[in-house]
């Protein structure tokens, strides 16, 4: 059977798997669909928060950005898993008894005022729509490559699937529908990995086998391979570091808080029934994302290992079938600059030319068909890349329709709206959502981590201190937290956009501010954010007493 024979066979499953889970728990109340009923058992919700958590960007970009950053990769992995433990123990219990739906909400409230909360939505709605984009890419990559079809129609193919789940089942559907995705994901992402690491070391565990030595009775471990493969090319070693410390510590630092911000994953700790089930649910989803995480490494050396083995200085002509396959897609580009009709791939450092362009968000997806396994290993893969992209996306897509259609409206524009115009207003909005998304999937403007990177940037500028403050100290006021949220995510959205899209030929460190690139200057954005709030809260009126009550009643402990 051919490989898009299993493509169509293990996409087909798991799709009529997800419809028919959104059929079975779709909503029928705004609680249902906005927080799931809050009836959620804490096991099931750690596994949709780590499906919700795990995006495109984890499963499909995250191991191929590792693989060609080496060390430097590391960042995405000390920031993201960093990054949800801050939020399990410092941010998710003291929500979950503040005991709203939304980060606009609880800024609202905490803030007392419809200026903050408005500020919160617009900065929800735009921190979600960046992170979107990235899913959608990556829902146009598996697409134009497994099924063999223009990205424009495979994204079209996405946006419906997520439609139908998101709109009809609202938070109830999809955190049903995510629990399914999670398993198809994680089994997805393990068994090309033990493949492979019993192919290349013997051992079935693949975090043992990044560690251990070839199969190949030379005595040579995994990653010095990698490092003579690598440096013989003109490459850096594999295992060293090329970015500035205080820039890996930027970039940490901001996937970190970001993290700790993004509201479709702290609105997760609403659908638990109490505080302490939100305490339970999270460490699940930490053990859950962890089979994925130290995963990624060992991902990521054998994928690089195979292919600068498979292609670097071979004849044209005796590429294997993946490569031509890939090439149909445009992630993977030979141009023959010196004639000879061999793939020249070198580094900077090297004599020659590069001739080999590679997409990194391919890695992943192209690492089985590089190993030469099974088809039904390869459909599967796809079908787990597709798992992690859609349940996020949906995740997402729902914040953004909560946040119009309770944030904007409910509690702002229209507070006697009924429940059902409510409703139906969230489903509209949702599917709005989908439309525009769908545009991001089509016309990506990056990388799928990379553009995450930024999602995460713009929620630590504008997020995070807010809810910090709102939790630990009574003197922040609405004057401090309105001007601290305006000041980070305008300072972190204008360095972005600069550097990516105004001047991209002056994105390179020696222009970068204090040597930060745009993956870790939210960081800067967010301490930007604390000192204007501070500063700001300082020289006006001190919040009401109902304030403090409110601060001491969600800082008391109990349910």
């Amino acid at each position: 059977m051919t490989v898009q024979a299993w493509t169509f066979i293990m996409v087909g499953i798991s799709f009529a798997l997800y419809i028919g889970v959104a059929i079975w728990s779709r909503a029928g109340s705004t609680r249902e669909f906005y927080v799931a009923g809050g009836r959620v058992h804490p096991v099931l919700n750690g596994m949709a928060t780590a499906a919700d958590w795990m995006s495109a960007a984890s499963f499909i970009s995250m191991a191929g950005l590792i693989a060609f950053m080496g060390r430097d990769g590391s960042v995405y992995l000390l920031g993201w898993t960093g990054g949800y433990v801050l939020l399990a123990l410092l941010l998710a219990p003291y929500l979950r008894k503040f005991g709203k739906f939304t980060v606009p909400d609880f800024v609202g409230d905490r803030y007392y005022s419809q200026t903050a909360r408005f500020v919160a939505v617009l900065c929800a709605i735009f921190v979600s729509f960046t992170y979107v984009a990235g899913q959608m890419r990556g829902v146009g990559i598996v697409f134009s490559r497994f099924l063999e079809i223009d990205i424009v129609p495979g994204v079209l193919i996405g946006m419906g699937i997520v439609f139908f789940y998101a709109v009809l089942g609202g938070m109830r559907g999809i955190t049903y529908t995510q629990v399914a995705q999670y398993c198809v994901l994680i089994f997805a992402y393990l068994v090309p990995a033990i493949f492979i690491s019993l192919l290349m070391t013997g051992n079935v565990i693949p975090q043992i086998g990044f560690g251990s030595t070839l199969a190949d009775g030379s005595g040579i471990h995994l990653l010095e391979k990698l490092d003579g493969l690598s440096t013989d090319l003109g490459f850096a070693a594999y295992t060293s570091g090329q970015k500035s410390m205080i820039d890996v510590f930027a970039i940490t630092a901001a996937l970190m808080v970001g993290t700790a911000g993004l509201p479709h994953v702290i609105v997760r700790f609403y659908t638990v029934p109490r505080m302490r089930d939100a305490r339970t649910s999270a460490g699940w989803a930490l053990v859950f994302i962890a089979l994925l995480y130290t995963s990624a490494p060992a991902v990521a050396a054998f994928a690089r290992t195979n292919l600068l083995t498979t292609v670097t200085d071979r004849p044209y002509s005796e590429v294997p079938g993946w490569f031509k396959n890939w090439e149909q897609t445009g992630l993977i580009k030979f141009e023959d600059k010196n004639g000879d009709g061999r793939i020249q791939y070198v580094g900077s450092s090297a004599d020659g030319e590069n001739e080999l362009t590679i997409d990194p968000d391919i890695m992943v997806l192209a690492n089985p068909e590089i190993a030469n396994l099974p088809g039904w290993v390869i459909g599967l893969v796809a079908a787990g890349g597709l798992a992690a992209a859609l349940s996020t996306a949906a995740g997402l897509l729902l914040v953004i329709s909560t946040a119009v259609a309770r944030d904007l409206l409910k509690k702002g524009f229209m507070p006697e709206i009924s429940e059902k115009r409510e409703l139906l207003t969230a489903r509209i909005t949702a599917g709005v959502a989908v439309i525009i998304a769908g545009y991001f999937g089509i016309d990506p403007p990056g990388f799928v981590a990379q553009v995450v990177a930024f999602a995460f940037g713009l929620a630590a500028a504008s997020f995070f201190p807010a809810i910090i403050l709102g939790i630990f100290t009574r003197r922040m006021n609405k004057y401090g937290a309105i001007s601290g949220m305006i000041a980070g995510i305008a300072f972190t959205a204008c360095y972005i956009v600069f550097f990516k899209f105004v001047r991209p030929d002056l994105n390179v460190a020696e222009y970068w501010l204090f040597g930060i690139s745009p993956e870790g200057i939210g960081a800067v954005g967010m301490v930007l954010n604390f000192v204007v709030a501070a500063t700001v809260s300082k020289f006006t009126p001190a919040p009401p007493a109902s304030i403090d009550a409110l601060v001491d009643r969600i800082r008391a402990p109990g349910d």
